[in-house]
Parts: C-alpha cells; structure tokens; sequence
C-alpha cells in the first residue's frame, strides 16, 4: 500500500491554504513556497490524529494531476503497522504478547511522533506477515 495523498494548494492574500481531500481535517497554511514542508507537518499531526483515536486512516485516492505528499519513512512503517493492527483488530496488549514486550512498547511503535527505530517497526511488521517496502520517486 502506497501512503503518499494527494494536496490541493490556494493561493490567498496572506499565503497559501493546502488542504488534502482524502483527510477532510487536515489543513495547513503557509507562504509560498513552503507548501510541501508545511504539507507534510499537517499529514503526520492527522494521521497522528486517527491513530491516536483508533480510527481507520483513509487510503489515499488518485492524485489526478495532484501533487503527492508521502510521509517521512518512519511515519510511514508505523502507518503501516498501525492499519494492519486496526484491519486484525489486534491491541497493543496483543501485539506486545506475541512480541515478547510490554504494551508500552508497542504504544511507541504507533506513536508516529515518537522516534521508534524503523527496524523495530519492521520487526513488528514481518511479525504480522508484512514486509515494508520503500520507492523512491522523483520529486
């Protein structure tokens, strides 16, 4: 699965609004020429939000001609590890078991502003059956 979503960006008096379609609470302001960097400070405070409410995180839909805006890589491994415990329904308590640790453990792994080692969310992952794969694509 790709975690990268698609932006709108209009131009206002005082900067720019950049609004992702797919995530309807995610809206950032900014000058020009700041939208990526401040694009994706709002992705990760959004996602953090649905994690952090235990809700679904959309899929991203086409970008239509769109600019895209991923994650950064660690944001994106916990993502990942986060939908595949809500798609199991699987609780951090769970996921600590069958890891061999304790839940608090498991809270930092899906806590995407905490600064997790990607191996331990790989880890975590390969345990769930899932391999984490990265692109690499022109900006």
């Amino acid at each position: 699965m790709t975690i990268a979503y698609p932006i709108d960006s209009t131009r206002r008096r005082r900067g720019i609004d950049v609004t992702f379609p797919d995530l309807p609470e995610a809206l950032a302001q900014c000058a020009a020429g700041e939208e990526m960097d401040a694009a994706v400070a709002c992705l990760v405070a959004a996602l953090a939000g649905y994690v952090r409410e235990r809700r679904a995180i959309p899929r991203p839909s086409n970008a239509l001609g769109r600019p895209l805006v991923p994650p950064p890589l660690l944001v994106a491994a916990k993502v990942a590890l986060y939908q595949e415990m809500h798609r199991r329904k699987l609780s951090n308590v769970a996921l600590a078991k069958q890891l061999g640790t304790v839940e608090g453990s498991v809270r930092r792994l899906v806590d995407l502003h905490h600064r997790s080692h990607v191996d331990q969310v790989e880890g975590a992952l390969a345990l769930l059956g899932k391999r984490l794969f990265v692109s690499v694509r022109r900006a």
